[in-house]
């Protein structure tokens, strides 16, 4: 038995195998609301076999968008737009699905990718003016974000509350707190972007603060069988000046298990453009076993995790107890069905599907049978 494929209880959710789609910005929805695309997207992933299929970084906020073209959560007609796609997905599909929500802060108002990224300047088309825990511009060239107040961080606690609150009512299996990439909540977290000098900014303590006060929050706005967890950067690979590290996010871990956190989804990098990353075949999984081994809550190990037997090596070794694929995803939407067919194991899929496979491989889709015509 291949312990890719082992089902893995989180509260009261219960995944078919480890193998998770990890959220992907898609900027493509319209004032926050998801769209015809997300339609599309959504039910090609919803039919891919895995685990769980967590959904793009979701806005808790206008403002904590990445790009105009983010997804959002804050409004009843963000709410209408995501219950028309969820609606179709849950008609032809089993998955367990999560959301991930989060706020862009100093990394808003931005471009989409193909577009180059660039900051949007709020006397341009669409453009914002970002906020985050200090004035300190992501890049040198870059005006600086406006820094948010004692109760602008109140208010953006009961955001984040609210859009978990859409987020169950919308009937979502479990709920990601976004708090890596250079984000906000990554922002309030990293010496690098957190210059601030009062309960919220300084020690380790200080900056963790904040992001512990929105996942406590959320925690609470949630009923208690669904699952909560947080994403992280486990390091901001910046060696020449204070940053954020593996054994800072160690502690932020406990923190995270004392709050009633289910899982840590273990990533890395996003704060700074003077990051030097060590890219690699699986070169976050040393992050996630490192947490799950001195945290002890269940981790996700994601990034350059492409093939079916080192993802299975990945949960047989004890490494992480779960793996996330996106960008794979993308490429192949069928590489769960693949992993299990070269693993010797089986997943769901539908009955449409069933005369896929090539002759000998039948015993991929389970209880799948084939007539004679």
């Amino acid at each position: 038995m291949s312990k890719l494929f082992d089902s893995f209880q989180m509260r009261g959710l219960s995944l078919p195998n480890r193998i998770v789609i990890a959220p992907m910005c898609q900027y493509s929805a319209v004032n926050g609301n998801a769209t015809d695309w997300h339609m599309a997207l959504f039910n090609t992933l919803a039919l891919s076999g895995a685990g769980l299929y967590c959904i793009e970084a979701t806005a808790v906020s206008p403002e904590g968008r990445i790009t105009p073209g983010c997804l959002g959560l804050w409004s009843d007609e963000n709410e209408e737009a995501l219950a028309r796609v969820l609606r179709v997905v849950r008609a032809v599909s089993t998955i367990p699905m999560a959301i991930q929500l989060g706020h862009a802060g100093r990394k808003g108002s931005s471009q989409p990718p193909w577009q180059g990224g660039q900051l949007i300047l709020p006397d341009q088309h669409g453009g914002w003016w970002p906020e985050g825990p200090s004035a300190e511009p992501h890049k040198p060239d870059e005006p600086a974000p406006r820094e948010l107040t004692l109760a602008d961080l109140d208010t953006l606690t009961n955001r984040f509350v609210q859009a978990a609150e859409r987020a169950v009512r919308l009937g979502f299996d479990a709920i990601e707190v976004h708090a890596a990439h250079g984000y906000l909540l990554h922002q309030f977290l990293s010496p690098i972007a957190n210059k601030r000098v009062d309960q919220f900014g300084g020690t380790l303590e200080n900056r963790m603060r904040f992001p512990l006060q929105v996942f406590n929050a959320v925690r609470r706005a949630v009923p208690d069988h669904i699952p909560v967890g947080i994403r992280v950067s486990a390091t901001d690979w910046v060696d020449d000046e204070p940053s954020w590290t593996l054994e800072q996010t160690i502690a932020f871990g406990h923190a995270i298990k004392q709050a009633g956190g289910d899982w840590i989804d273990v990533s890395s990098a996003g704060v700074s453009p003077r990051q030097r990353i060590a890219v690699g075949q699986g070169y976050q999984v040393p992050f996630a076993q490192a947490i799950k081994e001195q945290v002890g809550l269940p981790t996700m190990a994601v990034g350059l995790i492409t093939e079916p037997a080192q993802a299975q090596a990945i949960i047989a070794q004890g490494q992480a107890d779960m793996v996330a694929l996106a960008r794979g995803m993308l490429y192949n939407p069928r590489w769960v069905w693949h992993a299990a067919a070269e693993l010797g194991e089986q997943v769901d899929a539908p009955v449409q599907f069933w005369r896929a496979l090539p002759a000998g491989k039948n015993a991929v889709f389970r209880n799948a049978t084939f007539g004679a015509r």
